[in-house]
């Protein structure tokens, strides 16, 4: 025959491609059915990565949906404009596939498509209904022919249009039978070849369409009655495959071919598809007329009818394969290769072999080292497993030691399926496991055993040939997937590691105020983020909040951030202003000649007033939930991001908070997605903002993350401003750089002590004034400030200075010493002190804690 010439010429995996194409779940959503379908290129055609494209109404090449390796490491992006030259557009243009080698993609002057790798290969394929597959490929030299020929097979399957059916050629076909159903009545004409199929008697069949479909199976009737429904009738040809159960309770597969006639054709019950159709439309070689004897043939005088449903049902299962077939091999290999995790990969294996092959139990455990280490138990009720399993196997993630069970250590050396029928001796620990029937499978991979599968009856099972058959394919495929699950978990950890390292550990504790931040790092591989956050106490009941984000999910953007916040708080902690601090952080990042850029959001807050003043560098706007529950998005003037302009301008925007108000500053995945445009975002984020308690902030930050996009790292920060409940009592002074400098500075301190109370130590705050004024005179030019604060019956004495140099404690004195004392004896009668960069000088600090006056 002609197509099983061609099979043969297209190789092994083609129609092996076709059959799993073909024997996808006839009930599968459209979407699972197109991303099932784009699996099968990772499977068949060694593909690492594949994208679908659509053409939509903005004249642009949309990303539809994507599966392997994320598509961005090979930088691939959402959208190409069809107005823009790239290898999409012009594939889709031409109407026919491009093959780049990595030598090819190297040679592309444009850097905007593709980034200049040379590791990897692309594939382009148009589709007939518009779009593109964009298959990529780990080996440089590209696609080969058979490779090609499974892509041409699965980019027609993907297509929206079902393809027209293929002739019969009489060769191994099985029978066919015809109908013509009304979409109007329900009312169908069928031949005698049908109701054989159905197995129903012509006395026994009312002529409803209801009567046939009461055969289908359960599972299968939503496939089929979106055919048969009115409300989802569509011209056209169409092609479904279903089970129907026959009266011995055996289920049958029968496949339906047809074509949607509208009701205006004047078609009689008697025509054939092919005569129906439009005459400008290809005949349909597969349909014939109706037999004169089928009921109602022909209504007569040719006058226009309802739509009609008209076409074949044929016996399906010479056609379908059997119970060890490649569909179940398939689908465990394309759910294999999305698991990224090892527990993923335990419940793919659990779902494509325990329930098919009616097992009571299944467990998947690693090996490492001489130990197993259980990681999926199906069921993972306890009461399920032996009481053996139970009292040995204690904690969340059981395991033992290979010689404890003989045969499991036999089988993981042998490196071969064990099978043991029920009463076969075994040892007690997996004697109970599978009473009725045990496999041991051994999960072979790269040279090695990764782990092993255990199957268990508790009813005599019999192991039929093709069930051993499926186990064996199924136990190479699990090895191989659980190698690269158990690195891509190592792997993970390590990236989760490095972002909870680079982000802060714990909020401080603020005066007035209370702060909670949240941070999700994206689902998609191993992309690590760039989002950060920070809660930085400053002097004076003063607190900086900072929200950033750079550009790009890699190690790169991590690295980036981490500098980012270390920078920030540097120079915040140093005692610049904020539109400094930012200035500062962009010269930085700019010197750094990264070919990063980073967004930050810089909010200065003083806690005692209520004031804060706000520095945006092309990041989002803040969020405010007021008092009264009302939200407003804080607009205002901001600069470039950090890193593009090296001396732009960030002004500040002053910003008032009442006791009550929430602040939320928040990155742009919480708000921004392929389905959700920015602007409103933020207003879902203030609605979910304003609907929460301000009481509890741990379950608003909570509730905000609701919506997140899973595609993006998120960060999230709040804070309540409740406002000092005793606000710090504060006096400042110039000193005067005069010989009588230091009696000037203790008579201001005694004036303010008395004023304030302070009697018991004021000889204590004198002298530490004096030490303090003394050393800043004598080391330092330039102004000196003394500045007294007394809050929470403490007393704070700080004196600022222009230089930045930090006193230095001496380690021993002479008696032939006549200076270096004043800082010991400050540290003598002080409670604490320090020293803390102040505008590019610095501050010395020292508290007291004196009594109160009574």
């Amino acid at each position: 025959m002609v197509s099983e010439r061609r099979t043969a010429e297209r190789g092994s995996r083609t129609p092996r491609t076709e059959l799993a194409l073909k024997t996808l779940a006839a009930d599968l959503s459209a979407h699972d059915r197109r991303r099932r379908t784009l699996e099968q290129t990772l499977v068949f055609a060694h593909a690492t990565a594949a994208a679908l494209y659509t053409a939509d109404a903005s004249d642009a090449l949309t990303l539809a949906e994507s599966v392997g390796v994320p598509r961005t490491l090979y930088g691939l992006r959402d959208t190409y404009p069809l107005t823009a030259s790239s290898l999409l557009v012009d594939a889709h243009r031409a109407g026919a596939p491009h093959w780049l080698t990595a030598a090819d993609l190297a040679r592309r002057s444009d850097p905007r498509f593709l980034p200049p790798l040379a590791d990897f290969s692309l594939g382009v394929l148009p589709l007939r209904d518009g779009g593109c597959l964009v298959v990529v490929h780990d080996a440089p030299g590209g696609f080969d022919t058979e490779d090609r020929a499974c892509l041409a097979v699965i980019a027609e399957a993907l297509t929206s249009r079902t393809p027209a059916p293929v002739p019969d050629d009489g060769h191994d076909t099985p029978r066919s039978a015809f109908f013509s159903l009304a979409m109007d009545t329900g009312r169908i004409e069928v031949d005698d070849a049908v109701l054989d199929l159905f197995g129903l008697a012509r006395d026994d069949f009312d002529g409803r369409v209801e009567t046939l479909l009461a055969r289908t199976v359960p599972e299968d009737l939503p496939s089929l009655m979106s055919l048969v429904e009115p409300d989802h009738m569509s011209l056209g040809e169409r092609e479904l495959e279903f089970r129907i159960l026959q009266p011995s309770g055996e289920p049958r597969w029968l496949r339906m071919r047809g074509r949607l006639l509208p009701a205006d054709t004047g078609v009689s019950a008697g025509a054939s598809p092919s005569e129906a159709s439009d005459p400008a439309a290809p005949a349909d070689l597969t349909a014939a007329p109706v037999s004169s004897a089928a009921p109602g043939a022909g209504r007569g005088g040719g006058a226009p009818g309802p739509p009609r449903l008209v076409g074949t049902v044929a016996d399906a299962s010479t056609l379908r394969p059997g119970f060890s077939d490649v569909t179940r091999i398939q689908r465990l290999a394309a759910a294999l290769a999305t698991a990224g995790t090892v527990r993923g990969v335990g419940e793919a294996v659990a779902t494509a072999l325990r329930v098919p092959l009616r097992a009571d139990r299944l467990a998947l455990a690693e090996l490492e080292g001489d130990r197993l280490v259980v990681t999926v138990l199906d069921p993972p009720d306890p009461e399920a497993w032996p009481a053996l399993w139970r009292s040995e196997w204690r904690s969340e993630w059981p395991d033992a030691p290979v010689g404890a069970m003989p045969t499991l250590a036999a089988t993981l050396r042998e490196g071969r399926i064990t099978i043991r029928p029920a009463g076969a001796v075994l040892e007690p620990a997996l004697a109970e496991v599978g009473p009725g029937g045990l496999a041991v499978l051994p999960l072979p991979a790269d040279g090695r055993m990764a782990g092993a599968c255990l199957l268990g009856w508790d009813a005599p099972h019999d192991f039929a040939p093709d069930e051993r058959a499926l186990l064996t394919a199924a136990a190479g495929l699990a090895g191989q997937a659980l190698l690269r699950a158990h690195a891509f978990d190592a792997e993970h950890e390590l990236i989760g590691m490095l972002q909870r390292t680079l982000l802060p550990r714990r909020l401080p504790r603020l005066p007035g105020a209370e702060a909670v931040a949240r941070y999700l790092p994206t689902t998609a591989g191993l992309e690590v983020g760039g989002d950060w956050y920070d809660v930085i106490p400053l002097p004076d009941n003063h607190v900086a909040l900072v929200i950033g984000d750079v550009q790009g999910h890699n190690a790169s953007a991590a690295t980036l951030m981490g500098q980012m916040r270390t920078a920030l708080r540097a120079y915040a902690v140093e005692g610049h202003p904020p539109d400094v601090v930012v200035s500062h952080a962009n010269r930085l990042l700019v010197g750094l000649e990264s070919d990063l850029f980073a967004t930050c959001c810089y909010v200065d807050i003083d806690m005692e007033e209520g004031f804060a003043w706000c520095v945006r560098a092309g990041h989002l706007p803040p969020v405010l939930r007021l008092p009264d529950g009302r939200t407003e998005t804080v607009e205002f003037e901001g600069g470039p991001p950090l890193g593009v302009v090296a001396q732009a301008d960030y002004p500040m925007s002053p910003l008032r908070f009442q006791p009550g108000t929430v602040l939320a500053l928040t990155t742009d995945g919480l708000v921004e997605s392929a389905e959700v445009d920015l602007d409103t975002g933020l207003e879902r984020l203030a609605a979910r903002l304003a609907a929460g308690d301000p009481a509890r902030l741990g379950a608003v930050a909570d509730a905000l993350l609701t919506d997140a996009n899973r595609g993006d790292d998120v960060a999230l920060l709040l804070l309540r401003y409740d406002g000092m409940a005793q606000r710090p009592l504060r006096e400042s002074w110039s000193v005067w750089r005069v010989p009588e400098a230091v009696r000037h500075a203790r008579r201001y301190t005694r004036r303010v002590l008395r004023t304030w109370g302070l009697t018991e130590e004021a000889d204590t705050a004198l002298l530490v004034v004096s030490e303090l004024v003394t050393n800043a005179l004598v080391h330092t030019d330039g102004p000196v400030r003394l500045d007294l604060t007394l809050v929470n019956h403490r007393l704070r004495i700080a004196v600022a200075d222009s230089s930045p140099r930090t006193p230095i404690k001496p380690t021993g004195l002479g008696w032939e010493a006549t200076g270096g004392r004043g800082i010991l004896l400050v540290e003598a009668m002080s409670a604490a002190w320090g020293s803390v960069p102040a505008s590019g000088g610095k501050q010395v600090w020292a508290e007291l804690t004196p009594d109160p006056e009574l």
